[in-house]
């Protein structure tokens, strides 16, 4: 963190002079000699900072320096921040004095008075600027001579790096768990022939965050069976970094088993692989690659081509870039996850219990199960918590380790803390700058990725020569590289793709907090009103966690250097005085979702102050004046601060000439006249027009006051629009000169207590009004809300070459959905929300009233979604060789009870899933049509499987019903008789089922069809209450249903439709008594079976009010054939068993008719 930080300092040292220049400033006299030791002596020291950044870790003595440097240069830090604001103090006021602004009070009879007093202010600055530079050089100068006595290296000098262990192909696959998903997948892609047509060998990668099981991922499918046997040859190269090329030719010729030539030319090399290779198909797993340049990998990727068909390279890494510039493609990336908890606690029992060797390992369980769950599923922590557990025989050892930070284990450091070592020395200054500042988040936390950027520019961590376009471009490209290499995980995206949220895995959280243990500090607040302390001055950034309702609990007196203090999960109510006077080195303040009443004037003293967090105070009122004197602040959120009234007056905010980010969002009652002199502003989140007729419109906004706003970026949202009475206003608001990305259009307007305020004006102008606020051509989401008018879409729609998202909702007037949204090329998804009066959605929604003949119509919309459209009734769709959605992947029709037809086109649509919620009757219809599309996608073959399981599917009870019988009756009578004949008629009736089945399915398929109750219900249940009914009178009388298994009388009772002789049954009955009723065997199975049936062919249309289906597709399919064939199995193995087992005791009637038979014969 040094590095970067005093990278900077040099940087803000050389533009402090330039500022000077520019503005014609000369506050300062006598230090620029000064200045420049400090930027001699700061270069010299940046030079060693590599160096020292990595010995730091174990060496006490250089972290002690290190802390030493970064000590002074936030120091100077400041120095130099505050001699920037003062000359930029300086012009904002000589700004003012020419401007043609009224002001409050000018006081002409005294201006010598007034001249002094500004001349004394400068003389007593540059005395205190000259006297802390000079106090500061001559600490940085000791420091730059301390660096002698620990004989770092030079940057331009060879560091030497961490050790990185060597992997090697073996592995022990007893000691691996879980990833079965993974393997799958990669030994398929491993194995399958499908090359396309390439020269060049696939490239498979495996990426992931270290530690997380990438090389034994790879170990495991390097030594499959299948894997070894389709390839002729495999090798396996540990990369590591840095990447030398001759290294890992000479490492593959190795595998190859070639000879090593005795050369320093790559030449000689590729061209004894290319030699080893032709022709051959071979396995290349190159571990853990670092090196992301493509020229360097050029040479081997050329040479491997060589190979035959079908090789492959297999990848690992942690960096996505690396995967990406040798080749990968996403399709065959396999992005490592963590395991279950689940899995990781096996893996961490196999190690601490040598694999449950232990009998004692039980005592440990409950501590044992809390430790697995500090390592949050990476199997490289698990590993290592089992292995230190192994030699801890107490219940006091196990405890000790649950109770300490993960840090604070020496074998947790050494271990899975040095693959995170290499990862974090492998980026730039920078993202390592960025990447420390996340321990200021608790863990498990969301981590929005704009806010995090504004708190990196806050601590002016991004470059500052660029600007603050630079910076924030800055930030977003660190925040890639740090998702890239793995460091960030849970991402959330909004609805146009982009990451808007992320988390930190617990253990890189854990990672980040060892490396800044000294300079990050999170401190949970007891019960009391104790106040706490502080632990000591070097703490740069404090969380607060839990305060309770009153003032801040925390004494700062031992923390003046403070830069970040931020309340989490709190519930403070003011922000004291003492604490802003204790504090002037404050850069980040975040107070969001506490109980803030009152903010005071003293905070105009944080002349440091870059992010000021006030959202969710839903009890703060006004902003005083004071915050005008807040220079260099470029972010203030205010977002869901429903109580406040108003910002600062015109001539304040005026002064506010950094300020970049204004969220206000929700603040409904907002008066925000101010912001239009916000003329640097790049983002607002919501813009509020307040003038509504009859109100107070003192101090409110008009769409006009957009107007200078020209570097607006992002998403805005512009609310009330139904205020607006002249649609001149909106064009005066020029959106088109603002490079938006999203715009939100809600024309409802409320008053301060929430009321709706349409009545009273005008609805004829809200086309007028939209078609007048036409935005940027490179939008790419809209959304618009509460409109009146009659027509769907404004004039301007087909300009929007980009437009990806489309939400139209509320529209009170408009009765036809119809404007040529098919022919916008980019839109992604389409939403029509509350279109009340929409009757009828028709071909005017495909074609547009003035249709132009296009042959494709949403050629990208992957989502559709129509909710709460209570007429909806019909939607019709004409086909007319006119390609329709060819990539519509989501359909959801939710609250449209009426609709109950469906376009033909969305049969030609590769739709993969359907959603209806509250639309009975379109529920049944659009089920059987989506899985006629489904049906059309499958092969041939796999149509057949299709009707195969359909047989099963609809008509399990018939088949069940019929075997039942064949065996009941074989048992009770053929079996008597002449086998051979019997078991001609056993299998004559086994087909006869399979082809009922088969043409009963045939006749009654639903694919197709829409059918009523009496075509596709009633058929099955009747079905179903003649089997039960047929059955009951078929097995026997009630006696014999209610009999349990163990009862020796089962089954004895006399049956309605007896089949054997009287005298057949008389000697049945003097036989010896069975073990159990097979009646009551049977029956409990077929009413298994039928109910089973029932359950799984959606017998009825919904279950209870949610009216979710219940067919859950193809796992029940599989459920509804095991189903059937196990059962039929059971039956087979019922006959079966007395054959194959003679010397078992198998009771049953079957053997007890044969032996009758024996008897009569004999007599």
């Amino acid at each position: 963190m040094a590095e970067a930080l005093v990278s900077f300092l040099v940087e803000q040292l050389g533009s402090i002079f330039l500022q000077q220049v520019e503005q014609n400033v000369r506050l300062v006299v006598n230090v620029k000699k000064e200045v420049l030791n400090l930027t001699l002596n700061l270069e010299t020291i940046q030079a060693v900072l590599a160096d020292a950044e990595r010995r730091q870790v174990k060496e006490a003595n250089v972290r002690r320096w290190l802390n030493n440097l970064k000590e002074v240069s936030f120091e100077i830090n400041d120095v130099v921040d505050e001699w920037s604001t003062e000359i930029l103090k300086q012009q904002i006021e000589k700004q003012g004095e020419n401007a043609v602004v009224p002001k409050k009070k000018v006081c002409f009879s005294i201006p010598f008075h007034c001249f002094c007093n500004g001349q004394v202010h400068q003389i007593i600055f540059r005395r205190d600027i000259a006297v802390r530079v000079k106090e500061l050089n001559e600490k940085l100068a000791l420091i730059h001579e301390q660096r002698k006595f620990y004989k770092f290296h030079h940057s331009e000098t060879e560091i030497e790096q961490p050790a990185r262990l060597k992997s090697f192909s073996i592995v022990d696959k007893s000691g691996t768990f879980g990833r079965d998903y993974e393997m799958k997948k990669l030994v398929s892609q491993l194995v399958s022939e499908n090359s396309d047509g390439r020269k060049k060998p696939l490239v498979i990668s495996i990426v992931g965050l270290g530690g997380i099981g990438k090389t034994t991922l790879a170990q495991l499918a390097y030594n499959d069976d299948e894997v070894k046997g389709c390839f002729q040859t495999r090798i396996w190269v540990c990369v590591s970094e840095p990447l030398v090329q001759i290294a890992v030719a000479k490492a593959i010729l190795e595998g190859l088993n070639e000879r090593i030539p005795n050369s320093n030319e790559l030449e000689t090399y590729v061209q004894r692989i290319s030699n080893s290779i032709k022709d051959k198909k071979f396995l290349l797993v190159l571990d853990d690659v670092w090196d992301s340049d493509h020229r360097k990998w050029e040479p081997f990727l050329t040479t491997l081509q060589c190979g035959a068909i079908g090789s492959r390279i297999l990848l690992t890494t942690r960096i996505a870039q690396v995967a990406s510039a040798i080749g990968t493609t996403s399709d065959h990336t396999i992005k490592l996850e963590e395991l279950s908890e689940e899995t990781c606690r096996s893996l961490f029992y196999h190690i601490a219990f040598f694999d449950g060797a232990r009998k004692e390992s039980e005592k440990f369980e409950d501590i044992g199960n809390k430790i697995v769950k500090r390592c949050k599923g990476l199997p490289l922590a698990a590993k290592t918590l089992g292995s230190l557990m192994r030699y801890k025989n107490t219940i006091e050892q196990w405890e000790d380790v649950l109770n300490s930070k993960i840090w604070e284990i020496q074998e947790f450091e050494q271990q899975v803390f040095q693959p995170l070592l290499l990862s974090y020395y492998d980026l730039e200054p920078l993202s390592k700058r960025c990447l420390l500042y996340c321990a200021t988040f608790p863990k498990d936390h969301e981590i929005r990725k704009n806010e995090l950027i504004e708190l990196w520019m806050s601590q002016d961590y991004l470059e500052v020569k660029r600007g603050n376009k630079g910076r924030k471009i800055a930030g977003q490209r660190c925040f890639e590289n740090l998702v890239m290499r793995s460091f960030f995980q849970d991402f959330e995206e909004d609805r146009i793709g982009n990451i808007f949220s992320c988390k930190m895995h617990d253990i890189v959280h854990d990672f980040v907090q060892y490396l800044t243990k000294d300079e990050c500090f999170s401190m949970v607040v007891k019960g009391g009103n104790e106040r706490m302390e502080l632990p000591g001055d070097e703490v740069r950034h404090l969380s607060l966690m839990f305060a309770p309702q009153g003032p801040f609990p925390v004494s700062f007196l031992n923390c003046k250097s403070l830069r970040t203090l931020t309340c989490f999960e709190s519930k403070l109510t003011c922000i004291g005085v003492e604490l802003i006077s204790q504090l002037k080195s404050l850069r980040s303040l975040n107070l969001s979702k506490n109980s803030i009443i009152e903010v005071p004037k003293e905070i105009g003293g944080l002349i440091h102050l870059r992010y000021l967090d006030l959202s969710w105070n839903e009890e703060l009122k006004e902003l005083p004046d004071s915050l005008g004197d807040l220079y260099n602040m470029p972010t203030l959120r205010l977002d869901h601060c429903s109580g406040l009234v108003k910002l600062p007056d015109e001539e304040v905010m005026r002064k506010l000439t950094k300020l970049k980010h204004l969220y206000v969002w929700g603040c409904i009652r907002l008066k925000s006249k101010g912001i239009r002199t916000l003329t640097g502003l790049q983002k607002l989140d919501e813009f509020h027009i307040n003038g509504y007729k009859g109100a107070d419109n003192e101090g409110t906004s008009k769409l006009e006051d957009l107007k200078d706003l020209h570097q607006l970026e992002g998403s805005l949202s512009i609310s009330h629009l139904q205020s607006v009475e002249d649609a001149s206003e909106a064009v005066a608001a020029c959106l088109g000169e603002k490079r938006l990305s999203g715009l939100v259009l809600n024309f409802r307007c409320f008053d301060c207590d929430g009321g709706d305020k349409r009545e009273g004006r005008g609805r004829h102008i809200d086309m007028e009004i939209l078609n007048g606020l036409q935005p940027h051509r490179d939008l790419e989401s809209l959304s618009i809300w509460e409109c009146e008018a009659s027509i769907l879409l404004p004039n301007w729609i087909l300009s929007l070459h980009k437009l990806k998202s489309l939400d139209i909702g509320c529209f009170g007037n408009c009765e036809l959905l119809s404007g040529p949204i098919g022919k916008l090329p980019s839109l992604e998804s389409l939403t029509f929300f509350k279109m009340e009066k929409v009757k009828k959605v028709g071909v005017e929604l495909l074609l547009g009233v003035d249709d132009d003949g296009s042959s494709s119509l949403f050629p990208k919309l992957k989502t559709l979604d129509f909710a709460f459209m209570d007429r909806w009734e019909e939607w019709e769709g004409n086909n007319n060789n006119i390609i329709i959605m060819p990539c519509l992947s989501l359909l959801v029709i939710r609250g449209c009870p009426q609709v109950g037809t469906l376009p033909d086109f969305l049969r030609n649509t590769p739709l993969q899933t359907v959603v209806i919620d509250s639309s009975p009757i379109l529920r049944d219809i659009l089920r059987d049509k989506t899985r006629e599309i489904n049906c059309q996608q499958l092969s041939f073959s796999q149509k057949l499987l299709v009707a195969f399981i359909s047989c099963f599917r609809f008509f399990l009870l018939v088949q069940v019903v019929l075997l039942l019988d064949f065996v009941h009756g074989w048992n009770d009578k053929w079996v008597s008789y002449d086998e051979q004949f019997w078991y001609v008629v056993s299998i004559i009736c086994y087909l006869a089922t399979f082809v009922f089945s088969g043409l009963l399915f045939h006749l009654f398929t639903p694919y197709g069809h829409d059918y009523g109750r009496w075509q596709h219900f009633y058929p099955r249940l009747l079905t179903t209450v003649l089997s039960v009914v047929y059955f009951a009178v078929r097995a026997g009388s009630s006696t014999a249903l209610l009999s349990l298994p163990s009862s020796p009388h089962a089954g004895a009772g006399k049956p309605l439709l007896p089949l054997d002789k009287p005298e057949e049954r008389e000697e049945n009955e003097k036989a010896k008594s069975v073990s159990y009723s097979y009646v009551f065997f049977h029956i409990i199975f077929s009413l298994a079976s039928m109910y089973s049936a029932m359950l799984l062919t959606r017998w009825s249309t919904s279950v209870g009010e949610s009216g979710k289906l219940i067919d859950v597709g193809w796992p029940s399919v599989w459920v509804r054939v095991m189903t059937s064939w196990a059962t039929t199995g059971l039956y087979i193995w019922y006959l079966l068993a007395p054959i194959l087992f003679p010397e078992k005791e198998f009771e049953n009637p079957a053997r007890d008719t044969k032996k009758t038979r024996s008897s009569r014969r004999r007599k």
